[in-house]
């Protein structure tokens, strides 16, 4: 089972187990994160595409740290001027592992085990 999430202005595609290298989300370390725009999910059986989202489907994961990413040189050149400006960069990012996605099953059977429970005990 994956999902393809929006995050970030970016889209990526996750399964559980995945680390999964998000820009930095102002998350605390070991935290659990919930991403709930969830374009398209898909199990062995179905594909389900959202209009933007799908709907009652949650993409949950737990953040396990923030970096920044290999240093990019930027260089502005222009010919026959003299002009020459060199800079670096590194993008941060938060590295998260994707443990649960929470599909709409799963939640309806979550729902009938509890209702047998109350069930029982009011019995």
């Amino acid at each position: 089972m994956y999902a393809i999430i929006e995050s970030c202005g970016k889209q990526y595609k996750v399964a559980e187990g995945d680390v999964v290298f998000f820009e930095k989300l102002e998350t605390e370390v070991g935290k659990k994160v919930t991403f709930d725009k969830v374009v398209l999910v898909s199990d062995d059986k179905k594909v389900e595409v959202g209009a933007p989202y799908v709907k009652g489907i949650k993409v949950e994961g737990k953040v396990v740290e923030h970096g920044k990413g290999k240093k990019i040189i930027v260089y502005k050149y222009k010919a026959k001027k003299n002009y020459r400006r060199t800079q670096g960069h590194r993008q941060p990012f938060t590295k998260v592992e994707i443990t649960k996605i929470a599909t709409k099953a799963a939640k309806t059977a979550e729902t009938k085990t509890a209702t047998k429970k109350t069930e029982k005990v009011e019995a």
